[in-house]
């Protein structure tokens, strides 16, 4: 079981939970997670490939997905440093803290719910995420090229990285390369000929194509349009995508 639903509360954030323990993976979308399981809260920080669904040890699970670039404003933590690792919020906050936040999240039946009111209240007090993150998605999902968009902003694509892995956990090319993959795979999922999804989403021949998904998914094109992805694949950008933890 997997369900998932917009925030009301945090833009571009998605809330979901599942109970779903199979042995798909969870694919790279480009977001961050605060996790809810068995308890516990837990961070699963930005991925560069795909991971075990059930590396995280635990019956059910909630969560919400942060739109990427968000993350690291609300948790105080750099996404680069959280870069393909699930990680203890316990880790990265003090114990007061931590337990503040846990007794916020057992306050609600739901603990979506209760994830969403920690999201909210840490936003209130946290400082606003990198503004030139939603400019690196938009351009990058435009089909931008990265020199361009350092040029928009008005760096140097030294500082557009370091920013990026400050925002993303990776540079914007790997990032682009991710939400390119995000494209496609949408696209073949909604049975686009594999030929006509490679040009739409921006590859250059159909054995492109099927290089970035087996680098970056770890899977075929025909495996994932078959429904042997798993995780982290449906849901459209900004807001990242179905998860099984």
């Amino acid at each position: 079981m997997y369900e998932e639903a917009p925030s009301r509360d945090v833009p571009g954030a998605v809330l979901w939970r599942t109970t779903e323990r199979g042995g798909s993976a969870v694919l790279p979308d480009g977001c961050m997670d605060l996790l809810w399981v068995d308890g516990r809260l837990l961070v699963a920080g930005p991925d560069t490939g795909p991971h075990p669904a059930g590396e995280i040890p635990g019956g059910a699970f909630a969560g919400i997905r942060f739109a990427p670039g968000t993350a690291p404003a609300l948790l105080g933590v750099p996404a680069h440093a959280l870069r393909d690792r699930r990680v203890e919020l316990a880790d990265l906050w003090p114990a007061r803290e931590t337990r503040r936040a846990s007794g916020l999240v057992e306050a609600h039946g739901d603990a979506r719910e209760g994830l969403e009111a920690l999201a909210r209240t840490r936003a209130a007090t946290a400082a606003a995420p990198d503004p030139l993150a939603a400019e690196v998605v938009a351009r990058l999902g435009a089909g931008e090229a990265v020199a361009a968009i350092a040029r928009a902003a008005g760096l140097g694509e030294r500082q557009l990285h370091r920013r990026s892995l400050a925002a993303f956990g990776y540079g914007p090319r790997t990032l682009g390369r991710i939400l390119r993959l995000r494209r496609a795979l949408a696209l073949a999922r909604a049975g686009l000929p594999y030929a006509e999804v490679a040009c739409v989403a921006g590859y250059a021949d159909q054995a492109h194509l099927a290089r970035e998904v087996r680098a970056l998914a770890g899977t075929t094109l025909r495996a994932y349009a078959a429904g042997a992805d798993g995780a982290k694949s449906e849901t459209p950008e900004p807001s990242g995508s179905r998860t099984t933890a």
